[in-house]
This record gives structure tokens, C-alpha cells and sequence, in this order.
């Protein structure tokens, strides 16, 4: 029997690495979430795949797990370490920050989601109304496991899904509890015992802050002067176990705990090298449970009963859409197109939906039959999350594309103009942000403008190849403009026309090397950076200080180099105009980027 055991525990330790080695790579060489690539293998290697047919060959069993059991706590780990992950990217501050979004719209989402699907689960006249109540906020519930890596949570869809599904995870314990409390067994210890978790549960988090305030530092220190990567790995697993352990020890949900502990070590210098040396355990061990998912979808069950599945899953998920993203629309946290793309993407069933659903059952309030049909209902929103996530990356694209189109077409006066939001476009309106100088930039391409403008950014759609189009940028009130395009013939006739018009406006243009910023000069640029100069000076200049050399007289070096090239240049352009030479801010890009 031991033997027997061990033989599986390998096969599934093989399943799972294989998957990670070699079938998620080759999703990823299609573009391919690989979200999607880990739930087909669960569905491959499980018991409604090739496990049902170990009984006819035997050796399958090698290569099959024959009881999600079998992987069930890895994957538990999984999402314990995606929290712990979170938390690292949080902080305190940034956490207070976003407590409207929490308390506010999250707490909005959850009820009014488990009210609308209730009350329809009630009206089908099958379930009692704390049951159909219990069972409408168990499919409110959305997945942290899979959102927040698709979404992460520094940009506006991340930070608004985030906000929502912190709440629900909060709000799982006195979920379960409720459903407790409404068994038709249940006596009146259930509110005592709720009671008793909430207090016992608010000293342990601040024994939990308090202590890793003290005590994190210390710990983490030791681990760093002692230069061994080993011991970092341990002391991080270590706090975040213990964290989990004693939040879960309480009643609380465990991913409370790991996020906690996240938070702490965010708060302390060590937490890039811990964020750093965890991250393969949490790809890995999430992994599992996405194999876990996979294996929960029976086809046979799927097949016989696929209109019922079908018109429960698109009922799901239009009502938490619908919902989520009016609730973030009326509490002005969103715009139009990151609100869609925020419901959307939460809007499929949850991880923690199977374990209401357990606890619904187990309190008597739901059948096994029902059970079972909404546990395949969530195992099948959670495969189709990340195509919701694409669909509303789309329907965001459109909706931003018809708010950039019908904005007005006087820009603002006494702005620098950006034409070009490549990669070199977002570098210069990044600076001009931090240095507090107002700017505008334009683009022709409608995806990298919404793109821009959910990222923060000041962008407006238009076509500067167009005749006309100069006319609507409102370039007679700018302080100056850039031109970073792609295209070296293009720059060269907008520059034309820029100085043709207006003779004292500053035009920065980039130029791909040293014949081109001739060129640019010669057409009537105020500056023209090569690209081809600026990366060698930088090259020199890192060679200089790895070499030893001052800091001071590389720079004044390299200013004299700068200065010396640029004059040669404008020799070269024959300007007849005395050049007006100005220090050009260093900000490279390869020859051939695209701009």
C-alpha cells in the first residue's frame, strides 16, 4: 500500500512539473495564457480524462492524479504565497489609501451580486431563500488566484480589482458563518462563536503587525549578513506559514494572514529580494491549483447537462459584470473603459466559491445534486476568465477609442506636445510628470492612446500625417515640441512645417543618427538627439565610472563630447543661423526602436 502511494504521489510530482517544464512553455511560444495551458492538463491527466482509464492500462497511473486530494494542499499553498506575493507590492499607506474602493465599492459588489442571484435562484422556486441567498453570494465571490496575476495592481484595473476582492476575502469567514447559523440544526452558539472569532481574530493580526514591526527586520537582517540564499527562502516561508497558521488558528481564512505578513515585510528593505526569491514557489505552486480546476471539469456531466451549464455560466457572468461595473462607475473610482474591463474580468465564480458551496451543503441548506451543478459551473468560470479578460481588454480599447475621439480638439494652451507615445514618448512624459510640467501627447495609433490614458497618461487620438491635422493641436500655445516617431521622413517634413509656421517654437526631435539630426537641423530643429551618439556616450560614461574615474569630470567629459558632436553636426546641416547650444538631457533608445 505504502509503495502504491509513493508511486502516486510521484506520478503526480511528475504531472505537475511537467506541466511547468514543458506544456506551459509551449503555450506561451502561441501567446497563450498559461492559465489556460494548467487547467487542460488537469482536464487531460484527471479522473474524467486519462485517469478513467488506468483500470484498462495500468502504466497511466504514473502519469495521471487519480484524486484532486492528492494536490490539494500544494494548491491551498499556491494561493497563500499569491496573497504573501500581493502584499509585497502593497504598503500601509497605499492599503489606507484604497479603503473607499474596499469598504465601499467591494462591500457594494458583493451584496448587491448574492442579492440579484439569489433572489433569480429563489424565484426558480427550488431552494429555500437562505439557501438560494448563501448560494447567490458564493457565485458573487471572484478569484483572486487568477484576476490579480492577469491584472496585477499597480495599474487602475488591478488596483479597483484588488480593492473588491481584498473585501471578499475578508468577508468569507462570516459568510461561512451565516450559512452556519441559517442550518436547519443550528442552535444559537453560531453567533457566540462569530462573535468569538471577530475579537480573538483582531488580536491576532495586531499581535501579528506588532510583532513583525519588531521583529521582521531583525530576522531578515540576520538572513542577509549571513549571504545565503537558502536562509532567505526559509525566513520567508517561515513568516508567512506562521502568519497563515495564525489567522487560520482563530477562524479566519489563512490569505488573510499571508497578505498581512506581505504587508510587514513591504514595509521593511528587504522586500524586492524576498518578492524575488518566492516567486518561482508561487508560479509553481499555483500551477497546482489551476491543474486542480482542471480537474473538476467532467465531461460526461458537462455533456449531459451543457444548455442548464450554459445558461447558468452566462447568467453569472453578465450580472456580476453588469453589477461591478456600475458600482465603480457610481462611485466615480473608474473610467468607462476600465470599469468594463474591471467586470469583466471578475466577473466568473471564485476559488473560495467551492468552499461556500461546501459549507452550504455541509449545513444542510443545498443538495449534493445542486452542490455538484455549481461546483461545475465555477470550475468552467474560472477556465474562461482569462477570455473574459481578453474580452474586456477589447470592449475597454473601444470604449476609451470613443471617448478619445470625441473629445474637443482645442488642446490645452502652455503644454509641452509630444507627437509619438512609443516607448520613447513615455519616457519623456514620465519626466515632464515628475518634474511637474504640463504636457500632452498624441499618437495614431487608437489602442496605445487608450492604452496610454488608462495608464495615467495626458494622450489624445490623432493623425499628424493628415493635411490639417497640425491645425487641431493647438501647437500655438505650446511651450515646445517633441517629435519621437518612427518614421525619419515624416519627422523631417513635420519639422518643416513646424518652424515654417512657427519660427520661435523649441522643436526636439529624435533622429536616428548623425546624417539624420543633420537633417532635422537643416529643416529647422531646434535639437535633434541621435540615437547612435547618445548610447555610445553612455557607454563611455559607464566604462569611465566602472574604471574608477570621478563622477564629476565624466560628466563635464561628456558634456565637452556632446557639445563638440552637436556642432559638428550643425556644421554639417550648413545652417546659416548661429546655433543655439543647450545641454540635451540623455535619453537613449537603440537604433531601430520604435519610438
Amino acid at each position: 500500500m505504502s509503495i502504491e502511494t509513493e508511486a502516486s504521489s510521484l506520478g503526480s510530482a511528475l504531472v505537475v512539473l511537467g506541466a511547468a517544464g514543458i506544456v506551459i512553455p509551449a503555450f506561451a511560444r502561441f501567446r497563450i495564457t498559461p492559465v489556460i495551458g494548467f487547467i487542460l492538463v488537469g482536464l487531460l491527466v484527471g479522473p474524467s480524462g486519462l485517469g478513467a482509464l488506468v483500470g484498462d492500462y495500468p502504466w497511466l497511473r504514473h502519469i495521471t492524479i487519480r484524486s484532486a486530494e492528492d494536490i490539494e494542499l500544494f494548491g491551498e499553498f499556491g494561493i497563500i504565497l499569491l496573497l504573501f506575493s500581493i502584499g509585497l507590492e502593497l504598503s500601509f499607506r497605499r492599503l489606507w489609501q484604497l479603503r473607499k474602493l474596499v469598504f465601499g465599492v467591494g462591500a457594494a459588489e458583493l451584496l448587491i451580486s448574492g442579492a440579484i442571484l439569489g433572489g433569480l435562484l429563489y424565484m426558480i422556486g427550488t431552494l429555500s431563500l437562505p439557501a438560494a441567498l448563501g448560494l447567490g453570494t458564493a457565485l458573487a465571490l471572484s478569484s483572486t488566484a487568477l484576476v490579480l496575476p492577469i491584472a496585477g495592481t499597480k495599474s487602475a484595473v488591478g488596483r479597483a480589482s484588488f480593492s473588491m476582492l481584498l473585501f471578499e476575502d475578508l468577508a468569507i469567514v462570516p459568510i461561512i458563518f451565516v450559512l452556519g447559523a441559517f442550518a436547519p440544526t443550528a442552535g444559537g452558539d453560531n453567533a457566540e462563536l462569530l462573535l468569538t472569532t471577530l475579537w480573538q481574530g483582531v488580536l491576532v493580526v495586531a499581535a501579528l503587525a506588532i510583532g513583525g514591526w519588531f521583529l521582521l527586520p531583525r530576522i531578515f537582517a540576520q538572513a542577509a549578513r549571513a549571504k545565503d540564499p537558502e536562509l532567505f527562502l526559509a525566513a520567508s516561508l517561515l513568516v508567512v506559514i506562521v502568519a497563515a497558521l495564525a489567522t487560520a488558528t482563530v477562524g479566519l481564512s489563512p490569505i488573510v494572514g499571508a497578505l498581512l505578513a506581505g504587508l510587514m515585510i513591504a514595509e521593511t528593505e528587504y522586500h524586492g529580494e524576498v518578492e524575488a526569491i518566492t516567486a518561482p514557489f508561487k508560479g509553481l505552486a499555483l500551477g497546482v491549483f489551476l491543474i486542480s480546476v482542471g480537474m473538476g471539469l467532467n465531461l460526461k456531466s458537462i455533456a449531459g447537462q451543457w444548455p442548464a451549464l450554459l445558461a447558468a455560466v452566462v447568467c453569472v457572468v453578465a450580472i456580476k459584470a453588469i453589477v461591478t461595473a456600475t458600482m465603480l462607475r457610481f462611485s466615480g473610482s473608474a473610467s468607462r473603459g476600465t470599469a468594463a474591463e474591471v467586470g469583466l474580468l471578475m466577473a466568473s465564480p471564485s476559488e473560495t466559491t467551492l468552499i461556500v458551496l461546501a459549507a452550504a451543503f455541509q449545513a444542510q441548506l443545498i443538495s449534493r445534486q445542486t452542490a455538484e451543478f455549481w461546483q461545475l459551473v465555477t470550475a468552467i468560470g474560472l477556465t474562461i476568465t482569462p477570455l473574459l479578460a481578453r474580452i474586456g481588454r477589447s470592449v475597454a480599447r473601444r470604449i476609451e477609442m470613443g471617448n478619445v475621439e470625441a473629445e474637443p480638439d482645442d488642446a490645452p494652451p502652455k503644454r509641452t506636445v509630444i507627437i509619438g507615445f512609443g516607448r520613447v514618448g513615455r519616457v519623456v512624459a514620465e519626466l515632464l510628470r515628475e518634474h511637474q510640467r504640463s504636457y500632452v501627447a498624441v499618437d495614431a495609433d487608437i489602442d496605445a492612446v487608450a492604452q496610454a490614458r488608462r495608464d495615467g497618461f495626458e494622450t489624445r487620438y490623432a493623425d499628424v500625417a493628415r493635411p490639417g491635422s497640425l491645425d487641431k493641436l493647438g501647437i500655438e500655445n505650446a511651450e515646445a515640441v517633441v517629435l519621437t516617431m518612427d518614421d525619419p521622413v515624416q519627422q523631417l517634413r513635420m519639422t518643416r512645417q513646424l518652424r515654417r509656421r512657427y519660427p520661435e517654437l523649441p522643436i526636439i526631435s529624435r533622429a536616428r543618427g548623425s546624417d539624420h539630426a543633420a537633417a532635422l537641423y537643416q529643416a529647422g530643429a531646434t535639437d535633434a538627439v541621435p540615437e547612435t551618439l547618445e548610447s555610445s556616450l553612455q557607454l563611455a560614461e559607464a566604462v569611465l565610472i566602472d574604471l574608477g574615474v570621478a563622477m564629476g569630470p565624466v560628466i563635464a567629459s561628456i558634456h565637452d563630447v556632446r557639445a563638440k558632436m552637436r556642432h559638428d553636426i550643425m556644421t554639417k546641416s550648413h545652417l546659416d543661423r548661429e546655433p543655439r547650444i543647450r545641454r540635451v538631457r540623455s535619453a537613449p533608445a537603440p537604433a531601430g526602436e520604435d519610438g
